[in-house]
């Protein structure tokens, strides 16, 4: 597996910061919100008096609010910040898109063991609520970086990070483009873009709970998109039309994620 990476920040932002080893992002802060937004108005009435009355323990805290707390730990706690850095992607690409912990996430330092291992944590009623609160952040955050199909591409190019191109006739790379330029144009702040997300059809998996929950097949299914033809451009020179064409396909993964995000916290917190 590559060094990790590291993506903007803000779902917003066309530019692409530099480069910085130990750390990865998805979706940028909107992005991670919006993911949260939609899972929260999907939960079971158990679930969600769980989640806040966890959410409660921090003064001021939503389940939006804290979707982007995973990217900032390496200023806010770079202890956690460090351990956690593999935690945000795999690399599986290469192999064909098929899981192999062993191959593609030794120690389970990688995005689908990471979030089964937080679940449980969440899950579990004996943990405190400081624990289970962290546990809960990463959750949220994590559901939406293995959405993120360059999150769970190829290693040789670290998700995209260093294939470069120009995009609307800025220098950038085509993760940065799926992280944040081809939404750029839209403006949309999160409430607008919250209405756009729900009105996409309900995606295909809805009401088939093991799916739903299946962190491996999420992953495999991010990274069959990242591989699909045309994802990576013939040309290093990519405008609208890219966004036109690929655009729809990364809001329906921020909608799958909210969707997947809900149905994973119904099923570990019903039972409290």
């Amino acid at each position: 597996m590559n060094k990790p990476y590291r993506l903007s920040v803000s779902l917003l932002a066309v530019a692409f910061t530099a480069l910085l080893p130990g750390h990865a992002h998805a979706w940028g802060a909107q992005g991670h919100r919006l993911v949260a937004r939609v899972a929260e108005t999907r939960l079971d009435p158990q679930a969600r008096a769980e989640v806040d009355r966890l959410l409660a323990t921090e003064p001021g805290a939503t389940l939006s609010s804290i979707a982007p707390w995973a990217d900032d730990l390496r200023s806010q706690d770079p202890g956690l910040g460090r351990r956690s850095a593999g935690w945000h992607y795999i690399n599986m690409a290469e192999e064909g898109c098929d899981y192999d912990p062993p191959k593609h996430c030794p120690n389970g330092n990688c995005v689908v063991e990471a979030l089964k291992a937080q679940s449980q944590i969440l899950a579990d009623p004996s943990k405190s609520d400081a624990e289970r609160l962290q546990a809960l952040k990463f959750v949220v955050h994590l559901a939406g970086d293995v959405h993120q199909p360059m999150h769970a591409g190829y290693g040789h190019d670290r998700g995209g990070n260093t294939y470069q191109l120009q995009f609307n006739g800025r220098g950038t790379n085509l993760h940065s483009v799926w992280d944040s330029g081809m939404f750029y144009p839209l403006q949309l702040n999160d409430d607008q873009f919250l209405e756009r997300l729900e009105a996409l059809p309900a995606p295909r998996d809805v009401g088939r709970p093991q799916l739903q929950r299946d962190a491996t097949r999420w992953a495999e299914q991010s990274c069959r998109l990242a591989t699909r033809k045309g994802v990576y451009p013939d040309t290093r020179k990519v405008g609208e039309e890219y966004a036109a064409t690929w655009r729809p396909v990364a809001e329906a993964q921020v909608r799958l994620a909210g969707e997947r995000l809900a149905a994973l916290l119904n099923d570990l917190l019903d039972r409290h």
